[in-house]
């Protein structure tokens, strides 16, 4: 996170202390400092918030800003408007994938930001994800098929909703409805609504608000027990729709030489 690394050694510096100087006011080691520093360690939740606690910043500033001599930090907004993401790390101070089982998920939507309540989720790890923020949810109903009831899915922890991409994958943590995985239909806007779409066409389309929208995690792998069914033989049907695609094709391709 190399905003992160950036802005902690632009910070201390401009405070006037040494890394050592600043470890003994964190409690921490000064070789933490300078990993932190070099972007080769990443701290876990409770020191960046301690971090960003005694630079008078919020943690989305800490994270996400590019602090230099010229930035400026935006009006506070309101306290509810603040998102606080709580984590869990294992022995060597790396961060689990914490599992979000269907029996949990109405607790989820008030623990969310406990700590003490994600500490007490499953939690596994999975070795060819990058480094980042990831959680594991199971899913309910049929509305993504083909990926079935019981599937977990395995989602990347997104800041900035800005970077919703329209077509892409997420699992919604929502007031209403709960945690729901959808199709994003549109991008995110302050205020406004957000397009959610089942792949199972039996299920229309809805829009949340974004005021009811309490996390948002990107899909980057699943888990599943159920093994997909094989492909049906081809019918008369679809041999005949083939062809008229392919010579359709070929004639588009025999337009574009001419």
């Amino acid at each position: 996170m190399r905003n992160i690394s950036n802005n902690l050694r632009y910070l201390r510096k401009s405070k006037g202390l040494t890394q050592q100087q600043f470890a003994d006011l964190m409690e921490i080691k000064r070789s933490l400092v300078g990993a932190y520093e070099e972007d080769r360690a990443e701290p876990r939740y409770d020191l960046l918030k301690k971090f960003a606690e005694f630079y008078e910043l919020s943690m989305d500033e800490l994270i996400n800003e590019k602090i230099t001599e010229k930035w400026k930090p935006k009006q506070k907004a309101d306290a509810k408007g603040v998102r606080v993401l709580s984590i869990s790390v294992d022995a060597e101070d790396r961060e689990n994938i914490e599992l979000v089982p269907v029996k949990a998920s109405a607790g989820y939507l008030n623990g969310y930001a406990d700590p003490e309540y994600i500490s007490e989720l499953p939690k596994f790890r999975l070795p060819f994800l990058p480094q980042g923020t990831f959680r594991a949810f199971e899913l309910k109903g049929d509305s993504m098929l083909p990926l079935q009831p019981g599937t977990l899915v395995i989602g990347e922890y997104i800041e900035n909703w800005t970077d919703v991409k329209v077509g892409e994958t997420y699992v919604f943590i929502t007031k209403s409805d709960g945690i729901v995985y959808k199709r994003a239909g549109n991008r995110y806007r302050e205020n406004k609504t957000i397009k959610l779409i089942s792949d199972n066409p039996v299920y229309d389309p809805y829009a949340v608000q974004a005021e009811d929208i309490l996390e948002v995690w990107k899909a980057k792998a699943y888990i599943s027990t159920s093994f997909p069914d094989p492909a049906p033989e081809p019918t008369m049907e679809s041999l005949t729709a083939m062809m008229a695609q392919m010579q359709k094709s070929i004639a588009q391709i025999n337009q574009s030489k001419n």
